[in-house]
């Protein structure tokens, strides 16, 4: 794991570290060609320095965003995005985490993306990429 991701995990409650900590797990292990980083604040994993998936701590709980999820076509990755192609899921316990659906996410992240990394540039129009 990213050094800079498991200080941000080991910096929070037991409860919240143990849902950080799967969750980097699973995806360093599926998206093993990814730069992983702390950006705007919280965990973020790129390709080819594009955004695809990080997590953040909402009110509602753990936010678990993947940037292109919208395309996902997947029931449970329920909160999309309004302006663009996010879409995300909550999590308040570990025991939420469905390790098999979420791999499927992630496999999905590396066929179906958008491009972020040049919205600036295209004055927030985003291409698909995949």
């Amino acid at each position: 794991m990213n050094t800079e991701i498991q200080k941000y995990n080991d910096a929070k409650t037991a409860v919240d570290k143990e849902i950080c900590d799967l969750l980097a797990t699973i995806i360093d292990s599926e998206l093993t060609e990814s730069e992983s980083k702390i950006w705007h604040a919280h965990p973020v994993w790129f390709l080819d320095g594009n955004p695809i998936v990080g997590y953040s701590k909402q009110k509602a709980g753990w936010r678990l965003m993947f940037w292109s999820g919208a395309d996902f076509d997947e029931e449970n990755l329920s909160l999309k995005g309004k302006k663009f192609k996010d879409a995300s899921i909550f999590y308040t316990t570990v025991e939420q985490i469905n390790a098999t659906e979420l791999r499927r996410w992630l496999e999905k992240s590396k066929e179906i993306q958008w491009d972020y990394k040049n919205i600036v540039k295209r004055k927030g129009l985003l291409e698909r990429l995949k």
